[in-house]
């Protein structure tokens, strides 16, 4: 066989600089911190402070995904406290939680990944097992540490 070129190409030759991407099950989170719709929202914000992160899935009694909360839900609790006149512990997550949410197949790559993440506004992707049950979460800070993976001479 010739290349365009019109140079003999050995078809067993392994071209050593084209390696399939990583898939997203080898940077995504598989340990997550989960909250249940009825979780005080005051537990969450101390858990999000305490824990550096800044959003976990919501999952029912059945560990469903049912939403998602994060810093920028726990925001409007200063709205909602001070318009409602009533104690921000009272309120849950699933007064705050947001349904809006984006997720992927435990078989997607990072480069499949890294696009959702360029052409939507999503920080973050539940990752969904063959069965539609939670597997895992990855962020784009996931994908930064692909990336340095990946490129090791740039170190």
């Amino acid at each position: 066989m010739k290349n365009f070129q019109q140079k003999l190409v050995d078809a067993n030759q392994e071209d050593k600089h084209l390696k399939p991407p990583p898939p997203v099950s080898e940077y995504m989170v598989r340990k997550l911190i989960t909250f249940r719709p009825d979780t005080p929202i005051s537990e969450v914000i101390h858990s999000l402070l305490e824990n550096r992160i800044t959003g976990a899935p919501v999952l029912n009694e059945k560990n469903e995904v049912v939403g998602l909360i994060d810093d920028k839900d726990c925001l409007n609790v200063l709205f909602g406290g001070v318009y409602h006149n009533s104690p921000v512990s009272d309120d849950t997550v699933a007064s705050y939680m947001s349904n809006v949410m984006k997720t992927i197949s435990i078989h997607a790559n990072i480069l499949e990944v890294a696009n959702t993440f360029l052409t939507t506004p999503y920080k973050r992707l539940l990752v969904m097992d063959d069965n539609g049950k939670l597997a895992g979460q990855i962020s784009r800070r996931d994908i930064l540490r692909a990336i340095k993976d990946m490129n090791p001479l740039g170190k």
